[in-house]
């Protein structure tokens, strides 16, 4: 492989940035291409089913063999708020294959008893994001029912473009969480892609049955994105 475009994938990699090493098969030469780079026609279409599945493999397009070694980041979610829903949601959440984190100034919540195994940090989101920010390839879950605690990571993956941005709360929690962000100078299509409220309408009752109703709205957000979400994530 060119030492350039390996240093150049080393790099994306590093920073969470979506790639695909294409390598035609007729002659062995490779490209690296980035997400939201622009390639027409059928080989373009094979691209991006190769970036929203995270699949590598052979595929054929205008008569040539090309082969795609996908590198996508790993999906991560946050959950803000150690609650009850969060203990069912984190450990489903890491089965499902994504990188786990759950955050809570209150250490009455946030004890390594009621999270066994989970990266749990009891801080404000403020701080405890500063080693891992929010990114595109990020749904941050906001639980606690505190604008104090939901408000600042709520804002900070909207302006980030995490591909899911959920919230706890009835729909007159919301209409007061929606004035505080429009007052924090957020638009109105910027907190239109809150999830409020949170998770797949399936008459879910109990903090297990919530929590599989919200990751069934995150993979759904993470494999059939929204054409913002593409938008954000092709910025990266």
């Amino acid at each position: 492989m060119d030492p350039h475009l390996l240093r150049k994938l080393n790099a994306a990699r590093r920073d969470r940035r979506a790639a695909i090493m294409l390598t035609d098969l007729a002659d062995g030469r490779n490209r690296l291409v980035m997400k939201g780079d622009p390639i027409a026609g059928e080989l373009g279409e094979a691209v991006e089913k190769a970036f929203r599945t995270g699949k590598a493999g052979v595929v054929e397009a205008e008569g040539q063999r090309f082969f795609l070694n996908v590198h996508v980041p790993s999906p991560r979610m946050v959950i803000i708020g150690a609650v009850h829903i969060s203990q069912a949601l984190a450990p489903m959440a890491a089965m499902a294959g994504f990188d786990v984190r759950v955050i809570d100034p209150r250490t009455a919540f946030a004890t390594p008893e009621r999270f066994e195994n989970v990266d749990l940090v009891a801080d404000w989101p403020e701080d405890a994001l500063k080693d891992r920010p929010i990114d595109p390839f990020t749904a941050l879950v906001a639980v606690t029912h505190d604008p104090k605690i939901d408000d600042w990571p709520l804002i900070s993956a909207l302006k980030t473009g995490a591909f899911y941005v959920g919230a706890l709360g009835s729909r007159k929690t919301h209409a007061r969480r929606v004035e505080r962000l429009s007052d924090a100078g957020l638009g109105e299509a910027e907190i239109g892609r809150i999830d409020a409220p949170i998770g797949l309408d399936i008459g879910a009752q109990s903090p297990e049955e919530i929590a599989v109703a919200i990751l069934g709205q995150v993979i759904a957000a993470l494999r059939r994105p929204s054409p913002h979400t593409l938008a954000q994530a092709e910025k990266v």
